[in-house]
């Protein structure tokens, strides 16, 4: 069993709010994402590499109402635009959501456009650990959605995840700690913050 980072979620109260607070700190231009109507939110995408992205998310105004909770705490979030989730790609979903901590959610059948994968989703919306505990997902498709973006030049250095039970999360989940370039770490709240390379030079984005 393999997992690997995926791609980063940045929430916003609307799209273009979250574009904006993305695109300001790393200098570079977004690129077109869609829209998720089993969720009903919406998305814009930026390269990291050919297997990572960073998508900023938001609830889509425009689609009905999905009938159950949103993915990454959608619901309830309010507040400036930040990054409030990782995500981690899996070749075995069913095997390493048990390895999980409780609550991790349920894989569920997911696409968008011709995009098609398997993703465990809480009932409820929230991920463990207030959100500390990345989500999983499996792709079903030929490509790797980063592979269709244009390069942003723009690469991840670390991701540090920040929270007073992250000792516990490692205990929980110890397949986290030999993912490479990040570091979960205690804080007093959570908070996750990406170091990107960027062609402007290192830049920070939480």
């Amino acid at each position: 069993m393999a997992i690997a980072l995926d791609h980063l979620a940045v929430s916003a109260e609307t799209l273009d709010g979250g574009v904006a607070h993305v695109e300001t700190a790393l200098g570079v231009a977004l690129a077109p994402g869609g829209r998720h109507p089993d969720m009903g939110t919406h998305n814009r995408l930026l390269s990291l590499g050919p297997d990572l992205y960073l998508e900023v998310i938001a609830v889509d105004p425009a689609a009905a109402p999905p009938k159950r909770r949103r993915w990454f705490g959608l619901d309830g979030f309010a507040g400036p635009p930040r990054m409030t989730n990782w995500i981690l790609r899996s070749d075995a979903l069913d095997d390493d959501l048990a390895a999980a901590p409780p609550g991790s959610g349920d894989p569920l059948d997911l696409a968008r456009g011709d995009l098609r994968w398997r993703m465990a989703v809480p009932c409820d919306g929230l991920l463990p650990f207030d959100g500390a505990s990345p989500a999983l997902l499996q792709w079903h498709c030929a490509d790797h959605p980063a592979r269709r973006l244009p390069d942003s030049g723009c690469r991840l250095k670390a991701l540090v995840i920040e929270h007073p039970e992250a000792a516990e999360l490692a205990t929980a989940w110890p397949a986290l700690m030999t993912l490479p370039d990040v570091l979960l770490r205690q804080g007093p709240t959570l908070r996750l913050t990406a170091s990107i390379e960027t062609p402007h030079g290192r830049r920070s984005l939480s």
